[in-house]
């Protein structure tokens, strides 16, 4: 996703921001919702709580790694920078035994204790989800230092921590020509962060999410139980913390599926100027049996030079045509594609190729080509980190919006978002692409999806200037997405929201629906006390979550992983 972020940066030299940055990062208060433009009057973050706030038995736990009460600011900031809560204390764990105990101390202080807990990875959640206000915050990337170990017997796989970066479990991988077989756009990314919500990438077409390519599961429960999970065992768990969204527990190891790593990627874009076209094609492709090994989109509106900005990276097929086409002005919807290959096998991928491109209506003269390393692919976006950091433009405002779409009402969708809410411009990258759950989609897990076996992610990645009161700014991107929203909520689309964000019960009643009640139910099975993931707003720490559990059965699980 990101590196069309940065291409839509650059582009429109959005460059302006470097000490309004280091002012906006001095002003963060120890809770605050950056939903408007007034942030001048806010404190900053104070650098601890005072004592008395801090609960001094935390302290006595017998740890093998520490907590920290002081300088935890970076644990109120995620990548969407638009909520900041400060936590009392930040756990850095050397085991999984750290995060049972602290859990487990909490639990064990019941209702009374208003103290919860949120898993941290890298930071890149969007409104808060991995913050604690005044609790604690566990840093999951303690946890790397645990050895990735790779099996390669018939069905490989590797064992890994929950706070392990997808970046260093590529690396690893790849040094037994192995690999992960579904990825997210941007990897540096923890384990147990992308399999509580879904990891959705180009590959999910073929792949289904990560949450469907993973073998077994170790998870710490909001009760401080440790619990190895599987489809055979502890299966209600195991369905439960994938997509769950942390609620039902934090995880601490997974088994990931692997698959023989291709050395080579063809990778190609071309353009369409009819969404109708663009999305029967993408259907098309998704539903071959012998098609790309990648499938993603994005839709360009009024971006001058469009081709000339794709030359860093492709070579276009027909150089002199594609130096005579005219983006300006128009909406486009990019088709982007990539072929797995071997260096043996460049005759028959270029057949291939010539094949599946002569099934499609594109623009002829916006074919675009490159051919890179399977790792250089994977990790495309990194590139544009680093310049997205270079040129401070990385941790400003990031007020995503990513909707699931039912393909029976995508060209609706499309006419009325993409003619008339964004008929001017775009403050961000808008990726579009389908799936078919019918391809290893499990509906046992706690993911909610529109419910038809096509269904399209729509992502938003807009990036706002603080401070600016226009279109770029993020008020207006608030507004922006809240019609959106409001619009698929009137023509009854039956679109769902993926990383959700809702700020009332009701609201997430209505996300969830026929699964409310199981998710409920599993809420007061393994976190009866509401301890975990605060930052979702799904549940609050209460008494009334206990005295339903009174007739609950007590579940007794076996400890060791992979036993």
């Amino acid at each position: 996703m990101l590196s069309h972020v940065y291409r839509f940066l650059k582009q429109n030299n959005v460059i302006h921001l470097k000490l309004l940055m280091i002012l906006l990062m001095s002003c963060i208060p120890d809770r605050i919702d950056l939903s408007s433009n007034h942030l001048e009057a806010t404190p900053p973050i104070p650098s601890h709580f005072n004592s008395s706030n801090i609960l001094p038995s935390l302290k006595k736990l017998c740890l093998d790694g520490y907590f920290s009460f002081e300088n935890n600011q970076y644990a109120a900031r995620d990548f969407g920078n638009t909520h900041h809560f400060l936590p009392s204390a930040v756990l850095h764990p050397k085991s999984v035994s750290d995060i049972s105990s602290t859990i487990k101390h909490i639990f064990d202080m019941g209702p009374g204790s208003q103290l919860t807990v949120a898993a941290r990875g890298h930071g890149h959640s969007l409104q808060g989800q991995a913050q604690a206000h005044q609790g604690v915050v566990i840093n999951m990337e303690s946890l790397q230092e645990q050895e990735i170990q790779i099996y390669t017997g018939e069905q490989p796989y590797a064992d890994v921590s929950g706070g392990q970066l997808w970046i260093n479990i590529l690396h690893e991988t790849l040094r037994y020509g192995l690999a992960p077989k579904s990825w997210t756009d941007y990897l540096y990314l923890t384990v147990g962060g992308t399999l509580s919500n879904a990891g959705i990438s180009g590959q999910a077409f073929k792949h289904g999410p990560q949450i469907s390519n993973v073998y077994q599961l170790e998870v710490v429960t909001g009760k401080g139980e440790v619990v190895t999970c599987s489809e055979n065992q502890n299966a209600d768990l195991f369905y439960a913390v994938l997509g769950g969204l942390g609620q039902f527990g934090i995880i601490t190891r997974a088994r990931i599926s692997l698959e023989p790593a291709p050395k080579m990627i063809k990778w190609i874009r071309v353009l369409y100027s009819d969404f109708s076209s663009f999305s029967k094609d993408q259907e098309h492709l998704i539903s071959s049996q012998d098609s790309f090994n990648y499938i993603e989109g994005f839709v360009i509106i009024n971006r001058t030079g469009l081709l000339n900005t794709w030359r860093s990276s492709f070579d276009p097929k027909d150089p002199i045509r594609a130096s005579q086409f005219n983006s300006e002005g128009r909406t486009l919807y990019c088709l982007e594609m990539a072929l797995y290959f071997s260096p043996n096998e460049v005759d028959s991928v270029n057949k291939k190729l010539e094949r599946l491109l002569s099934e499609l209506s594109y623009i002829h003269s916006t074919l675009f080509l490159s051919e890179v390393s399977y790792l250089e692919f994977l990790n495309r976006v990194h590139f544009s980190e680093r310049k997205l950091r270079q040129k401070g433009l990385w941790e400003i405002p990031h007020p995503w919006l990513n909707l699931l779409v039912p393909k029976s009402k995508i060209n609706q969708f499309a006419e009325e978002v993409f003619g008339n809410i964004l008929n001017y411009s775009s403050n961000g990258p808008i990726l579009i692409y389908p799936v078919n759950k019918s391809n290893r989609w499990n509906n046992k897990t706690s993911l909610v999806t529109p419910d038809e076996d096509i269904v399209y992610l729509v992502a938003f990645l807009s990036s706002a200037t603080p401070f600016s009161t226009g279109k770029d700014g993020l008020e207006n991107i608030l507004t922006q997405n809240k019609r959106i929203l409001e619009y698929c909520a009137e023509a009854r689309l039956g679109t769902k929201q993926y990383l959700p964000h809702y700020s009332t019960q009701e609201e997430w009643r209505a996300h969830f629906g026929p699964k409310w009640k199981a998710f409920q139910q599993r809420k007061l099975a393994y976190d009866p006390l509401a301890i975990l993931a605060p930052g979702q707003r799904i549940f609050q720490k209460a008494i009334p979550l206990k005295t339903h559990l009174a007739n609950q059965p007590q579940r007794k699980y076996p400890a060791s992983f992979g036993a």
